[in-house]
């Protein structure tokens, strides 16, 4: 009862001046909505990243070709010739982790549909792709072992490619003849759209039979990466230990020796993705917050002001048999009424917010009820920290001066 009689006198005072009171609130409003607009745009950007990375394949580790060195000068990951599909095939034969591996050999090339060429990713990759990598068939087939085995002249195309050489996105092309490096190719299948990742399109991609790229196309019989499927998440560390541990052997590398190629962990990779948003939110998060100490500033200032203006009515009261307590709780209620009030129409500001900014500006954002109750514990906080001063100054006028007060 007591609680419910200082919310009632609080709320009547603050209704005493409305505009002042939604002034005041006006900080903290912004404050909060900020706060949960910018968390929750850091937050979409995590769970983006992570279900992109996660797209590629899951449970996956990738093997690269090392880097060489000429005349004391390193090159680029994957200068060097030391993978090849033999690699693969004992790595899935002896690695009892292992699901699926696959192996793929990737460089640019022109492709040419009538009129229409572009410059895109040609990858000649193995049968256990699509399931390695998360990459399906919707439109026709994917390659059959006859394919591979007969190199033949088959593609699959990514979306991007069939905008750039048909016209149309949603161009079903089966059938139809292409020509890569000027080797003519027919079309079996389209894949599922993947999107963007940054300045990397997946959807600009055409793939082919790892045989085809190597013999028909680019002469190479080594390839760029083994893309191993791990059975859990469990077994990822000792999988990747015996993975090197096999292909050091097969490459013949002393112990104490530097590895030819390079293993990467998706795990390790989504956690430092994770990382990176995880600052970038709190960043965004504290810049938001400033807002909600300048709106804790407000309170106090016109809590301050109304200690002035009600000394009469704080004298009157002590006359009558309130305590020192009971002065300061009625400050610190009003100054409570206040934070929250504001905390909770920033909370509908910040939801709306980032609805808003994913529906038009095209951001992935993602509100957590964690986030929610943060900010709202945040506000509540900054109305109790910026009101214990001025009500103390109340409970602490002496009731014959307050009474004298004009």
């Amino acid at each position: 009862m007591r609680l419910r009689s200082s919310v009632q006198i609080a709320v009547r005072a603050l209704g005493a001046n409305k505009l002042r009171a939604i002034l005041t609130m006006l900080g903290v409003i912004i404050g909060v909505g900020a706060v949960v607009t910018m968390v929750s745009i850091g937050q979409g950007a995590r769970a983006s990243v992570s279900q992109q990375v996660q797209s590629l394949g899951s449970n996956l580790l990738t093997v690269l070709p090392g880097s060489a060195g000429q005349g004391g000068i390193r090159q680029g990951l994957g200068s060097l010739r030391t993978l090849t599909l033999d690699d693969a095939e004992a790595v899935t034969a002896e690695i009892q982790q292992v699901e699926a591996v696959a192996a793929e050999f990737s460089r640019n090339a022109q492709v040419v549909h009538g009129s229409e060429n572009v410059n895109t990713n040609v990858s000649g990759v193995t049968l256990q792709f699509q399931e390695v990598r998360n990459t399906f068939v919707t439109d026709g087939t994917f390659f059959t072992d006859a394919d591979l085995a007969s190199r033949a002249r088959v593609a699959v195309l990514g979306r991007t490619v069939v905008e750039d050489l048909f016209g149309d996105r949603a161009a079903v092309p089966i059938g139809s003849t292409i020509k890569i490096k000027r080797v003519a190719f027919t079309v079996i299948g389209v894949l599922e759209e993947k999107g963007a990742t940054g300045f990397n399109d997946r959807d600009d991609v055409i793939l082919i039979p790892l045989s085809t790229a190597q013999r028909r196309l680019f002469g190479v019989d080594h390839v760029r990466a083994i893309y191993v499927k791990v059975r859990t998440p469990e077994e990822m560390d000792s999988a990747l230990e015996e993975v090197e541990t096999l292909l050091r052997g097969r490459h013949r590398i002393e112990p104490g020796e530097d590895s030819d190629f390079t293993i990467r962990n998706q795990a390790d990779i989504i956690a430092t993705f994770q990382g990176v948003t995880q600052t970038m939110t709190l960043l965004l998060g504290g810049i938001a917050a400033v807002s909600l100490l300048v709106g804790g500033i407000g309170i106090m200032n016109i809590m301050l002001v109304s200690v002035t203006e009600r000394t009469r009515e704080i004298g009157i009261r002590k006359a009558v048999g309130a305590t020192r307590g009971d002065i300061l709780s009625q400050f610190l209620v009003e100054a409570l009424v206040l934070s929250l009030t504001g905390g909770f129409i920033g909370l509908l500001l910040g939801v709306g917010g980032s609805e808003l900014i994913s529906r038009f500006a095209g951001w992935s954002t993602l509100v957590s009820p964690a986030s929610l109750v943060l900010a709202v514990t945040f506000a509540a906080a900054v109305g109790i920290f910026f009101g214990i001063y001025p009500a103390q100054r109340a409970a602490a006028l002496d009731p014959i001066v307050a009474l004298r007060y004009e």
